[in-house]
């Protein structure tokens, strides 16, 4: 650990904040006990990723065991006859076989650095962040599919992808920890009923994830991340959910749509050190002390460009990625985004702003603008979402992904969280969670197989207890079970 690291660290446990970074578990543990290991496969704008988890199932608490990340630009291009089903937010075009095979490298790669086959993976889901590229919600459907089939070119059955059941179906010693003899997968996930009819967001399953993992990443921390709770994942777009405190089940109240780390990105790109069109701010390493006052001032200048606000009822597409507002408000969500300019028309001047602190202050101050600018898009969405009555002072806020939890990124947004009031103690309602994504897979992957442990609940309301037996007479009256 490097002196900045452990500086950050230090300021980071005086203050009390609640930042949940990703707990390893070795191989001797890990076949010495009963855990539940899941490959969670995502692809995104920028990077694409296998990250392997495995649960631990007597305490409940969810280990990183390996993650091979790579950047999606990498993807080879679609040869002549393969059909170009969407593109990344910068323009690189996927078809589903280029895209089956990125994954099953990335997946084989991680099972390697653990020293484990895909016989040792009890589960694989999969998912995706690129959306901006596509023409509607629908089109989605298209790279699930690829990532299956990358899966499938790993060598994973389609067994390990699919729910069992039954008890018999899962394997020993599972059996003795899923519910599935007492309730049934109605599509709940740690508590949260998805929202009915068509799909209001191109990221719904993102924001699904998302949510359920900063739950389980909660667990590490003193935060109760649970319902009634806001998630926000700073991927290179922007997904996350805001719910109520409803008994079993939660509704989705809110979605979170639009650019993320692709604003910190095109900022990054204006200083001419990386790759004008594919380039990301992961590409950049400080340089320096960094001047904080000017970083401050750069941040709200490029507010100035920033939009953020519900969602307009006239467009399909708002901040790049397709949204259905009419399918949102009949099932009672309401859409917030952020964009810049209309749907990144104005990313331009971004990196433009970029060029300027670069040539003036370096890579540093950049680095930390970037850290302010991230921080005042979480301040502005949760001061809108409490503006619109969809979270107040009994709401729990967690910020996931590359652009909202590095650098200094957490102190400032909690800072800044304390000028709005909502809360008493902002350190006791806000959280950051690595790798949310990839631990809302592993969550994922026991909801659908009924696999709980009732003493450490992640469904339900902040300090609330389990609701299994509310489960099981929500669902008897509705004769899902007998």
């Amino acid at each position: 650990m490097g002196i900045f690291d452990f500086l950050t660290n230090l300021f980071k446990k005086k203050r009390n904040i609640a930042y949940a970074k990703s707990q390893k578990v070795d191989l001797i543990e890990l076949k010495r006990n009963p855990y539940y290991v899941v490959a969670s496969v995502e692809l995104g704008n920028t990077t694409t990723k296998s990250i392997i988890t495995a649960t631990n199932m007597d305490t409940g608490r969810t280990y990183i065991v390996s993650k091979a990340v790579r950047m999606t630009r990498e993807v080879r291009k679609p040869k002549k006859g393969e059909k170009v089903f969407g593109k990344t937010l910068w323009g690189v075009e996927l078809s589903r076989e280029a895209v089956a095979e990125m994954v099953r490298d990335v997946l084989l790669e991680s099972l390697n650095m653990a020293n484990l086959t895909v016989d040792d993976l009890h589960f694989v889901v999969r998912s995706t962040g690129v959306t901006a590229g596509f023409a509607s919600p629908e089109e989605v459907s298209e790279v699930i599919i690829a990532l299956a089939q990358g899966c499938m070119l790993a060598g994973v059955p389609p067994a390990k992808m699919t729910p069992a059941m039954s008890k018999e179906q899962l394997p020993k010693p599972f059996d003795k920890y899923s519910f599935l003899d007492k309730i049934i997968f109605d599509g709940a996930v740690t508590g949260i009923l998805p929202p009915t009819g068509k799909e209001v967001v191109a990221n719904e399953m993102e924001g699904e994830l998302v949510t359920a993992g900063v739950k389980v990443g909660a667990k590490w921390t003193h935060v109760d991340f649970r319902n009634p709770c806001m998630s926000i994942d700073f991927g290179t777009t922007l997904a996350g959910r805001i719910t109520d405190e409803k008994l079993p089940y939660s509704n989705v109240i809110g979605n979170l749509c639009g650019l993320a780390g692709a604003i910190a990105d095109s900022i990054a790109r204006g200083s001419g050190k990386i790759d004008k069109k594919t380039g990301a701010v992961l590409d950049l390493k400080p340089e320096g002390k960094p001047n904080e006052e000017k970083a401050k001032e750069y941040s709200e200048e490029i507010h100035k460009y920033i939009t953020i606000c519900e969602v307009p009822d006239n467009v399909d597409r708002f901040g790049t990625v397709p949204v259905d507002v009419k399918a949102a408000k009949k099932a009672g969500t309401t859409l917030l985004g952020c964009d810049v300019g209309k749907n990144g028309s104005d990313l331009y001047k971004l990196e433009e702003i970029g060029r300027e602190i670069y040539e003036n202050y370096g890579v540093s101050t950049l680095l930390r603008t970037l850290d302010y600018t991230m921080a005042k898009v979480v301040k502005r969405l949760v001061e809108l979402a409490y503006d619109k009555n969809l979270i107040d002072e009994k709401t729990a806020v967690g910020v996931t992904g590359r652009a909202g939890i590095t650098g200094k990124k957490p102190e400032i947004i909690v800072d800044y969280l304390e000028e709005l009031k909502i809360w008493d103690k902002v350190e006791d309602n806000v959280v950051f969670v690595e790798d949310g994504l990839a631990l809302g897979a592993s969550i994922m992957a026991r909801c659908m197989n009924c696999l709980g442990t009732p003493k450490v609940p992640i469904g339900g309301v902040r300090g609330g207890k389990c609701i299994l037996n509310l489960r099981m007479k929500w669902q008897k009256e509705r004769g899902m079970i007998k």
